[in-house]
């Protein structure tokens, strides 16, 4: 496999080189890159030579120079040019085995890349690490990298991953600490397994290591209707407890040092942490902190909305269950601007099950079940719904199939953690 281009930037070396969708770089220096660090290591010099195949199969080779360190301005379809690694794990909480037959290839694909990990933050066991791998990671010193513990007792991490290899996992940490690599760590909690007493060793242990630890999150096991095997979801009291395991050993830190997934905090019935609980917020994509991030900046951003706006206008918010609270509060606020009226409506993942809760996991079928024949107005929904770069629902539907089926349009907001492009579209009335 080689490194597809999937577009060039404007304006950029590879544009001015004549570099386009569909070449593949074949070699640079005369080296074959792996992957994007291999990619960003080659191209440092001020004086490359870089082999390309074109689309037509003929090879060009094209000295470039250019300033130190000065990218080319290629995008890949890929950051792993190599095959990825795959997981050799068959986890008890495992997403991928809790979806339905028909969905596109690359959702079944179980990746557990260290590659991954550092370049895009995707979680990785490091139960497939070879000798190669470890020394790579320490020649090139490749971190952060986001670690799934799940359990520090061998034999629990064992079984919650069904691997043997997974009981190495405080050996790997003080390797990762012997050589200066530091990681998030992530717990998927499963009640039964790592929660209470198993919970409190595994935070005990990753605290003696918070040099190289540099944050824990915590999230709840997602259980899907498609789920074969029994797992016992999080609820109010285990919530609660997990809650308070965490504020003991976090008094011990100086910093933030463990924090718990936002859902933790809903089910327990308690009031989001405030802003300092999240530290540098450096595990938001796993939902911990989103609310906090969304409610401050709303409450930072409110003091630019209009009194009232020119005519009558209707918004409704498209949301989850597990941000639908705090949309709601927003509502109450926006509602108070003359001529203008905001809905919240809370879509129901009736397509994995009603124990999913996210954005994220929103199909477009969902969208077209539970809003037809509503009258939705400005109808908008969080890019999260919809696939990165794509316009397509983990269903397969495309958001224009939806918007056909429902004779609306949506209005796609693409900073998830952000108000601003809600307000500015508020303001925009007024034009």
């Amino acid at each position: 496999m080689n490194a597809l281009i999937s577009d060039v930037e404007e304006g950029s070396i590879a544009q001015e080189i004549e570099l386009e969708k569909g070449d593949k770089i074949l070699s640079i220096n005369g080296e074959k890159p792996r992957d994007l660090i291999d990619y960003r290591f080659l191209i440092a010099s001020e004086l490359i030579e870089i082999e390309i195949e074109k689309t037509n199969g003929e090879i060009e080779v094209i000295e470039i120079e250019k300033d130190f360190d000065e990218d080319l301005g290629i995008i890949f379809e890929s950051a792993v040019f190599d095959r990825i690694k795959p997981c050799a794990n068959n986890c008890i909480f495992c997403f991928v085995d809790q979806q339905p037959e028909g969905l596109r290839e690359t959702l079944y694909i179980k990746d557990d890349d260290y590659r991954l990990s550092y370049l895009q933050g995707t979680y990785v066991t490091l139960t497939n690490l070879t000798l190669k791998d470890k020394e790579r990671i320490t020649k090139m010193h490749l971190g952060p990298l986001y670690v799934s513990v799940q359990a520090t007792n061998p034999e629990l991490r064992a079984k919650m991953l069904r691997n043997k290899r997974a009981a190495e996992i405080m050996d790997n940490i003080k390797w990762l600490n012997e050589n200066d690599i530091p990681i998030h760590a992530q717990i998927v909690l499963c009640p039964g397994y790592n929660d209470g007493k198993e919970l409190e060793r595994t935070l005990t242990d990753l605290y003696k290591y918070r040099s190289t630890v540099m944050s824990v999150a915590i999230v709840p096991v997602g259980i899907t209707k498609f789920r074969k095997e029994k797992l016992q979801t999080v609820d109010k009291k285990i919530a609660t407890e997990t809650i308070n395991i965490v504020d003991k050993i976090n008094k011990k830190a100086k910093k933030p040092f463990i924090q718990v997934s936002d859902e933790f905090y809903q089910l327990a019935q308690l009031p989001m942490p405030e802003r300092e609980y999240y530290g540098h917020f450096s595990q938001i994509e796993d939902g911990v902190g989103a609310i906090r991030l969304l409610v401050d900046d709303f409450n930072q951003r409110k003091k630019n909305l209009p009194k009232s706006i020119k005519e009558p206008k209707k918004i409704t918010i498209v949301t989850s269950q597990a941000a639908c609270d705090t949309f709601n509060l927003f509502a109450k606020t926006l509602n108070k601007i003359e001529n203008l009226t905001v809905d919240v409506i809370t879509v129901i993942s009736t397509y994995w099950g009603e124990k999913i809760t996210v954005a994220g996991l929103i199909t477009g079928s969902d969208l077209v079940n539970q809003l037809s024949g509503k009258d939705l107005g400005v109808a908008i929904i969080p890019s999260v719904m919809l696939k990165s770069l794509t316009d397509k629902f983990l269903d397969g539907l495309t958001l224009s199939e939806v918007e056909e089926k429902l004779q609306t349009k949506f209005t796609v907001i693409q900073d998830n953690y952000s108000t601003k492009e809600l307000i500015e579209l508020i303001k925009s009335f007024n034009y």
